[in-house]
């Protein structure tokens, strides 16, 4: 079973738009960056400077496609590796969710259906992506305007499962949690009841905007005060390793994104 890496504390996704001011940002722990936005032998030199003061910086997959019920391309997965090695990072991580199915992308991240036999898809992929990897690895929850019918397990159920039989980590994305909430009427709370906290290994938080009735996960707005409230109802039940704020557009000045970090500090803090 993989170990959890160490207090990570407050971070922020490492971002084109943002290497300077995450270099003054003050109260930023950690960073995480897209996997495959880097090319092992060729880190950008604000990432390698971050890298070489001693602040962890974690690759984070968005196109492994664990999920699919194609075969895993592992040469997606031997880069994650090259580029986690060059990094020395203590983990690397993707999500629950597919993105590819007959020679076709969704350009989307997709949800699972909550069945034993996509969950036996899904721990075969994982445990061929650990031995290739060969850090700590972690999965992260998604959010999603579509849950597939005849479901035989809750998402904290099946996450569970996952956990036990691989031994993998958990990123639990706070912001994605509030999105099916409000977009496909589950119960964050019974989420936060039932997940299995002893695999946590951070959380994840960004903002988000509703647009006729839907709840968009933007990553390109302020994290809505509803996604802190339940930071905050997560953080009675467990104390996360780290808290990490996801901003991908419509990037706002150095002083805005630091309140924003002070703000995930107070809510983790008793």
């Amino acid at each position: 079973m993989a170990d959890r890496p160490g207090r990570l504390g407050i971070g922020i996704g490492w971002r084109h738009e943002l290497d300077l001011s995450i270099a003054r940002l003050p109260g930023v722990d950690w960073v995480e960056v897209v996997a495959e936005n880097l090319h092992a032998g060729h880190l950008p030199e604000t990432l390698i400077a971050l890298r070489d003061k001693g602040m962890p910086v974690l690759p984070h997959a968005v196109s492994l496609s664990l999920g699919g019920a194609d075969p895993l391309d592992t040469a997606r997965v031997e880069h994650l590796a090259e580029v986690t090695r060059e990094l020395g990072a203590p983990m690397a991580s993707d999500h629950v969710c597919f993105v590819r199915a007959g020679g076709l992308d969704s350009g989307h991240l997709m949800p699972l259906p909550r069945t034993r036999e996509a969950l036996d898809v899904l721990v075969d992929n994982v445990k061929l992506a650990q031995s290739i990897v060969e850090v700590p690895f972690a999965l992260e929850n998604i959010a999603a305007v579509l849950e597939w019918p005849d479901a035989e397990f809750t998402e904290s159920e099946f996450l569970r499962e996952l956990t036990d039989r691989t031994g993998c980590l958990l990123i639990i994305d706070v912001a994605n949690l509030y999105a099916n909430a409000r977009n496909l009427g589950t119960d964050p709370e019974r989420f936060l009841d039932e997940v299995p906290w002893e695999r946590l290994a951070y959380t994840h938080m960004a903002g988000g905007v509703e647009r006729d009735g839907v709840y968009h996960d933007t990553h390109a707005h302020p994290v809505v005060p509803e996604v802190l409230d339940l930071l905050r109802e997560l953080r009675k039940r467990f104390e996360p390793p780290g808290v990490l704020l996801e901003r991908d557009d419509d990037y706002p000045a150095d002083a805005e994104l630091a309140a924003e970090l002070a703000a995930l500090r107070e809510a983790v803090s008793l």
